[in-house]
């Protein structure tokens, strides 16, 4: 009977009487380890995920804290980006999100940790998804398991420009985009505008660019120190600029004077830069007290905004220094 009792406890180790045979470390997975603990934010039922799942939450709904300016020009719209490359070069821009979803069970590699990583720097709370969940929100998109989102941008209000010069002690430097419609345009005269000094942009409410991911990352991260207002109605911002005293200068191909002969450099000045093809608008060109024109070599008819916005800031910045 004794040697039945042994020959049960060797097939089925489980049994609690007599003694049982191990694997001596040679199965296939005895040794393998687990890898390293994961965030509190992605163990599931933890405090912490519980708490960053909440904060994802307020920060995705309308009137929920977003963007990186005032708020009395209006909100933007919420934005998802997705995909391991675009997540990662979206949170080395610094683009603020409210919540990096992962999928379960992701197979990581260096853009999944470098993404974690920046997450966890950036305070981005970390939200544990299944893929069914990830591609409803992407509404089917190749999100490799990573999603991003970014929450609706606060737009300042145009008179918030000019405050945040009289405060600082300077003289009011603002740029306006009328008709500019890519992004990227967006961003690189944000870039610009940090870079020279400016106090802000002012973008149409309509068919006009916004800030969208694309902007935050051509903006290279200015756009987390450069304000930009919302305006519904442009001409109406420029002449209210007017009545406080700024000066407004429209850049224009055909513009009556050389950039050269910008006199009013040292005044409050607002910069109005149009589209690359259609230029200034009729209304705004006629609200502009003067227009000036970049002086080119012969054969180039116009220049890109955000290039265009560059050159003229850094003249302004040039005479304000001397």
């Amino acid at each position: 009977m004794a040697g039945n009792s042994q020959r049960r406890n060797k097939r089925n180790p489980g049994s609690k009487k007599g003694p049982q045979v191990g694997t001596g470390g040679h199965s296939r997975r005895a040794l393998r380890g687990k890898g390293p603990t994961p965030p509190a934010e992605m163990r599931k039922g933890h405090a912490k995920q519980r708490a960053a799942q909440a904060a994802a939450k307020r920060a995705a709904r309308p009137g929920g804290r977003a963007g990186v300016a005032r708020g009395r020009g209006g909100k933007g719209t919420a934005e998802l980006v997705y995909g391991r490359n675009s997540v990662v070069e979206a949170l080395r821009a610094g683009i603020p999100g409210s919540a990096l979803y992962v999928a379960q069970f992701i197979d990581s590699d260096d853009r999944v940790r470098e993404a974690l990583k920046l997450a966890n720097d950036m305070s981005i709370p970390l939200m544990e998804a299944p893929r069914p969940e990830l591609d409803r929100l992407t509404e089917g998109g190749h999100h490799q398991g990573l999603a991003l989102q970014i929450p609706a941008y606060e737009y300042a209000h145009p008179d918030d420009l000019v405050e945040i010069a009289h405060d600082n002690g300077e003289v009011p430097l603002v740029v306006v985009l009328d008709g500019i419609t890519d992004p990227r345009n967006l961003g690189a005269v944000i870039r610009s505008a940090a870079a020279f000094g400016a106090h802000g942009v002012v973008v149409p409410e309509r068919r006009a660019a916004g800030m969208t991911a694309g902007a935050w990352k051509t903006s290279a991260g200015a756009a987390a120190r450069v304000p930009v207002a919302r305006a519904s109605n442009l001409r109406q911002v420029l002449e209210a600029y007017q009545k406080q005293g700024l000066f407004v200068v429209g850049l224009a191909a055909d513009g009556s004077d050389e950039l050269a002969e910008l006199s009013t450099a040292d005044e409050p000045l607002v910069i109005v830069v149009g589209s690359e093809g259609k230029g200034l608008s009729r209304l705004v060109t006629e609200t502009c007290d003067q227009t000036v024109a970049i002086p080119m070599a012969a054969g180039n008819e116009s220049l890109n905004a955000g290039v265009a916005a560059g050159i003229v800031l850094y003249e302004v910045s040039r005479r304000r220094a001397l």
